[in-house]
């Protein structure tokens, strides 16, 4: 702890000068995430009732990608990122909770464009629109329908792209900047079509989660 403590004063003071109108940097961390709706999933395929419940535990996923930052007192800071998100479901049997967990795991490319304002040139508060586009199929919530169902949930998934918001603050020290974040969605992240309309209906989902970041200018 006061290797880090020191490596991060050195650092500082390194580059206490650096503060620039126009910054790109490179950026990674973790997300906490979780996917829930005000609807569970209710399938009852060879006489057994099946539910899809959502399970308050958060997935880690990877974060990661580029930022560019435009201004100073003021700012805006566009970003590109990879980002892994999902979250879980706990699965019922006739109302019994079996031992299948269904995982879900997307990875998603993700485009948040914040507007902020900084205070006392180290600390930052920012806010700002997100759009957000899965990049795998289904994050392997098919195959877990599948599983549970024998193979009978015939589950399309929708909503590819979302949009959503992030908000949060940060802090700089020289070229370095760490952030932390929530975000949420003002769209879908998934819906689920199957052959009846109002199954299709329960289970649309909006994502959020919490993110942390540490990024390094590079100019």
């Amino acid at each position: 702890m006061m290797i880090a403590l020191c490596m991060l004063t050195i650092s500082y003071a390194a580059n206490a000068q650096y503060d620039p109108a126009v910054r790109f940097g490179i950026k990674a961390g973790a997300n906490l995430s979780n996917i829930n709706g005000s609807n569970d999933l209710s399938l009852s395929p060879g006489g057994n009732a099946f539910d899809f419940r959502d399970n308050d535990n958060r997935s880690l996923g990877f974060a990661g990608g580029v930022f560019f930052r435009f201004g100073k007192t003021l700012y805006i800071q566009p970003e590109i990122l990879l980002s892994q998100k999902g979250g879980k479901f706990n699965v019922y049997e006739d109302g019994v909770l079996n031992d299948g967990k269904v995982d879900v795991r997307f990875s998603n490319l993700d485009v948040p464009v914040l507007f902020g304002v900084r205070i006392a040139k180290f600390f930052r508060v920012n806010v700002g629109p997100m759009a957000s586009l899965r990049l795998n199929k289904n994050g392997k919530i098919g195959d877990s329908f599948d599983d549970v169902t024998g193979g009978n949930s015939g589950a399309e998934f929708k909503n590819r792209l979302a949009f959503g918001y992030q908000a949060g603050v940060g802090l700089d020290l020289g070229r370095l900047s760490l952030d932390v974040r929530y975000e949420g969605n003002f769209t879908d992240v998934m819906k689920i079509q199957f052959d009846n309309a109002t199954t299709a209906s329960q289970f649309g989902k909006k994502s959020n989660l919490f993110q942390a970041t540490l990024g390094l200018a590079i100019f």
